[in-house]
């Protein structure tokens, strides 16, 4: 029988003499019908002690080639009179169904931070718009099925703001994040961290908080759309086709790794691909235009994307409407929807200031906001309106859900071979059986080598057998001698072939390769560089360790033959540096065998269970 990979996978780096690490893997009136408010008294808020958790697993190789694998103060200024506007605006006194259904974002994520007294209320109320639309009429999702293989995907990359991710789970119908679910935000034992962690909470796709990292990630998980469309869609039987969506603030947007990352989407065309920048103006030292005047659209212009504008984000929800159909037209390129938005809309003494970024409202702003939204319900009380209109949508997911099984069952008469590798790979992602017996042997008699040439036969190895392993390097593919020789390379024109060419980018590699694996859909993802670089990429790696992601991160050039090159590119306390990153699993093979061995014992040859992290 196959052997199932674990959920806990890992992350592996093979190095120098040769190293490894592993990883267990707000809105005015419009047409629609008028609902009138209800009146009732907010309760009292409660405050509690904030708590935090974590999760477990990644692996790393290394020497002469190294391979790591990962289960992977207000400022007074001109703002003020914007922000008074603002507030006037946010003023009602009827409201529409898309008024209602955002305001229940909002207010849950208010309550909940205000319970928890910690976490970041500002951002959901600003980005409150954007989550309705998306979940509540876009994507394409089933509650009851969280995995299905083609759901829409969704990544939170402002990740401190996930308070809005948790509202939207819970009124689409997730089991995963019921209502005590959010009273319990942030506490010891949730289901609702302080950040997004995809090993928690079904419904999330990737864990974010290191700003950056999640766009890099919805990078990785639109080409894992691209390439798996590219092999298995056949004329009317598409069975891989849904979009990758990611809200992303300012903080992302300075980040180094959204550059590398985001660079790399638009050279590959990723036109199912959707960014929404929350444009917001803030971040925790005030507003950026203390530190970030650049021209965020003209950039992305550069990268190739395709950059749409949303002036008024708080209130215009038609715009942002017409500009996810305008999106979705541009097949080519990546979009970025730059959205205008105030932070901690609607409260009237802390919205467009850093006091709405990361800290409760309190109760007495709270009051005062729900009177200025016109909010007439209590703590933790959403309209069954509300519910009713999410539900709906999370209805109609299923009944696409139902008709992928329809078509599916239909691909399965008419492409038996690949329907059999689909089945096997990507939605039960079990190995085949005796994969491992294509792993090279080497006998005392054979010649010695250096091991990145040994890592190179491995890959070569498992290349051949397993269609579902892709990957690539930072520019250093024969120096790490990680190209594969049964496969060309993956680009605009060719998301069939499995050779990614990453750049110099060796954190956006990283971000991306976790991502592949992340998409649970059965790619075995690997990503190389030396292996002093990835100092240039640790937050990806212990990301992947956390994530539980499962990458494959393999590293060259760790032993003291590289002298020449000097103390920059030595290695000396970067494998101990590694090791101390808590379930990354490193390996430092030492000849071919144990570089077999080291491939072998990767996780993904174990059986992959979700365990419970609690």
């Amino acid at each position: 029988m196959p052997t199932k990979r674990s959920q806990r996978a890992t992350a592996a780096v093979v190095a120098g003499a040769a190293a490894t690490m592993l990883a267990p893997s707000f809105v005015g009136p419009s047409a629609s019908s008028k609902l009138s408010a209800v009146t009732s008294a907010p309760a009292p808020v409660a405050a509690s002690a904030p708590a935090s958790g974590v999760g477990a697993g990644a692996s790393i190789l290394g020497a002469g080639a190294a391979a790591l694998a990962a289960t992977a103060a207000v400022r007074p200024t001109k703002r003020c009179a914007k922000k008074d506007k603002a507030v006037r605006l946010a003023t009602a006194t009827e409201v529409d169904v898309d008024t209602e259904c955002i305001n229940a974002i909002r207010f849950l994520a208010v309550d909940a931070v205000n319970k928890a007294n910690s976490g970041h209320p500002g951002a959901p109320m600003g980005q409150a718009p954007i989550g309705y639309l998306l979940f509540a009429e876009e994507m394409q999702y089933n509650p009851e099925d969280p995995k299905w293989v083609n759901r829409d995907r969704f990544v939170l990359s402002s990740g401190h703001g996930c308070m809005l991710q948790y509202s939207l789970l819970h009124l689409a119908g997730y089991d995963s994040v019921s209502i005590d679910d959010i009273k319990q935000f942030r506490q010891w034992g949730s289901k609702t961290p302080g950040h997004p962690e995809n090993f928690e909470t079904d419904g999330i796709e990737v864990t974010t908080g290191p700003l950056g990292m999640g766009i890099s990630n919805a990078v990785g998980l639109a080409a894992a759309e691209a390439h798996l469309a590219a092999v298995y869609n056949k004329p009317g039987m598409e069975l891989i086709d849904h979009y990758t969506y990611t809200i992303a603030g300012d903080g992302c947007m300075q980040e180094g790794i959204s550059h590398e990352a985001c660079a790399y989407a638009g050279h590959l065309g990723l036109g199912k691909l959707i960014a929404f920048y929350d444009d917001n103006g803030i971040t925790i030292d005030g507003h950026t235009d203390l530190s970030f005047t650049e021209d965020v659209g003209k950039r992305f212009e550069a990268y190739g994307w395709q950059v749409l504008e949303v002036p008024e984000g708080n209130t215009d929800v038609d715009a942002i409407r017409k500009a996810i159909k305008e999106a979705k037209a541009c097949t080519d390129k990546p979009t970025l929807i730059k959205v205008k938005t105030t932070i901690g809309f609607g409260s009237p003494n802390k919205a467009d200031s850093h006091d709405a970024h990361g800290a409760p409202l309190g109760a007495d702003e709270a009051e005062a906001t729900r009177k200025q939204l016109g909010w007439n319900y209590g703590e933790f009380e959403v309209p069954d309106q509300v519910y009713d209109t999410f539900r709906k949508h999370a209805k109609a997911g299923s009944e696409k859900q139902a008709a992928w099984n329809k078509m599916w069952k239909e691909y399965q008469e008419k492409e038996p071979e690949l329907a059999a590798q689909f089945q096997r790979a990507v939605m039960d992602r079990k190995l085949p059986d005796n994969w491992t017996d294509a792993l090279p042997k080497v006998t005392p008699e054979d010649k010695g080598k250096a091991t990145r040439l040994h890592s190179q036969d491995c890959l070569n190895a498992i290349a051949n057998v397993l269609p579902e392993f892709m990957g690539g390097s930072a520019d250093l593919a024969p120096s790490n001698m990680t190209l594969m020789k049964c496969t060309g390379d993956f680009l605009k024109d060719s998301y069939s072939e499995r050779n990614m060419r990453f750049g110099i980018r060796e954190f956006g590699m990283g971000a991306v390769s976790n991502a592949l694996s992340l998409d649970k859909t059965g790619i075995i993802p690997y990503c190389a560089t030396f292996t002093i670089f990835t100092d240039y990429m640790r937050g990806a790696i212990r990301i992947a360790a956390l994530s539980q992601a499962g990458t494959i991160f393999v590293t060259t050039h760790d032993s003291i033959a590289v002298g020449e090159d000097g103390p920059t590119h030595q290695p000396i306390e970067t494998i101990p540096s590694l090791r101390l990153i808590p379930d990354l699993t490193v390996m430092r093979p030492a000849d071919g065998n144990e570089t077999a061995g080291a491939y072998k014992s990767m996780p993904w040859s174990a059986p992959r269970t979700s365990p419970d992290p609690r």
